[in-house]
């Protein structure tokens, strides 16, 4: 009988939490960023050996810029945006159904991070 009230009671509790809106807190910007960089743009680009979006850049750039888009300090937000909606060599274009407008700005935000000031 007690275990019928306790789970009975922490129904409740929990219920009642969940009316007033108590959540665990949203993530910032920033994770968003972080998140949406992990899921479709760090199987190419990380700075993981063998990536062929790092590879690539590597070959391009030569030692002049960091490789790994992550380390960049000079991506803009636009520019970010130019190549996740369009694409270039042989990377893929994105389109909204696969990352949403607000996705990109907060992948923007974050790859933008380590701009100079």
């Amino acid at each position: 009988m007690k275990r019928v009230i306790l789970t009975i009671s922490i129904a409740v509790a929990v219920g009642a939490v969940v009316s007033l809106g108590v959540r665990a807190a949203d993530p910032t910007p920033m994770q968003q960023g972080h998140a949406v960089f992990n899921k479709w743009c760090a199987p190419c680009h990380s700075n993981a050996p063998g990536n062929p979006g790092t590879a690539a850049l590597e070959a391009l750039y030569q030692g002049t810029k960091p490789a790994a888009l992550e380390e960049r300090t000079d991506l803009t937000p636009e520019t970010v945006k130019q190549f996740v909606r369009n694409g270039v060599s042989i990377m893929p274009f994105f389109r909204k159904t696969e990352i949403s407008d607000a996705e990109l700005d907060a992948l923007s935000a974050y790859l933008a991070r380590n701009l100079p000031e």
